[in-house]
């Protein structure tokens, strides 16, 4: 059985991507900040499932903590694999209104957390010679989103990590992909009022809302396929061509 860490793993896309590779035989360590019950109630779900799951807590925005989840997590279940980094955050508003602590919390949550666990995840990928990494970015990363600067400039960093690292690891038999979700329906879109999900809707070719289980066979596509790296996929419904 291979082992996989999915960070944000009690959020709506973290918890669809853990539960599907759940079913595609992987063993999932799920990483979570404040949403124990959630966590741990994913854990629960996995093991009715006949899969094998256990649930961390740890801020991955501190490097002492993510060293922590890495060192439980593969005492527990082994060799990691697989890495999908998942976890992060959003500040909606007016650029001009940010802070300089709102800016950097979300570099941190969004593209530091994503570098601290590559780092931690790699060497061991390294000496066995073979890993995977997923991304997850946004296609506000690929294209800006108007009162998103922060979170739009920290996505785009993990496009540009992804594709670095793709080809730093490769000789190694190490992959690293990306995925670029467009508006999916889960809690951290729930800001969103029903006419501004409307014109979204219209705006995509496909004519609606993305799901968490169709991110997360994307997610599972990206970290099995092995002739596959450097590349950022992007969910979105036609959103962004």
């Amino acid at each position: 059985m291979k082992n996989v860490l999915v960070t944000g793993a009690s959020g709506g896309i973290g918890r669809a991507i853990a539960l599907e590779l759940a079913r595609r035989g992987w063993s999932v360590a799920l990483q979570y900040r404040r949403n124990q019950q959630a966590a741990e109630e994913l854990e629960r779900e996995i093991l009715r499932l006949g899969g094998s799951g256990k649930a961390y807590q740890a801020d991955l925005t501190d490097e002492a903590q993510v060293e922590d989840l890495f060192a439980a997590a593969e005492r527990d279940l082994g060799f990691l694999e697989g890495l999908v980094n998942n976890a992060g955050s959003a500040w909606k508003g007016l650029f001009t209104d940010m802070t300089l602590a709102d800016w950097r919390g979300v570099m941190d949550a969004d593209l530091t957390s994503v570098f601290l666990c590559c780092r931690r995840a790699l060497p061991s990928m390294i000496r066995q010679k073979r890993g995977s990494i997923v991304n997850v970015s946004s296609m506000w990363g690929q294209v800006g989103a108007s009162c998103e600067a922060a979170y739009s400039a920290a996505k785009a960093g993990v496009i540009g990590l992804t594709k670095a690292l793709a080809k730093e690891e490769g000789p190694s038999g190490v992959r690293v992909n990306c995925l670029a979700p467009g508006v999916i329906d889960t809690p951290m879109n729930g800001d969103l009022s029903q006419e501004d999900l409307d014109a979204l809707r219209e705006e995509t070719p496909l004519e609606r809302i993305g799901t968490p289980e169709e991110t997360a066979k994307a997610a599972a596509f990206l970290l099995e396929q092995e002739f596959l790296t450097g590349q950022v996929l992007g969910l979105n419904g036609g959103l962004v061509i």
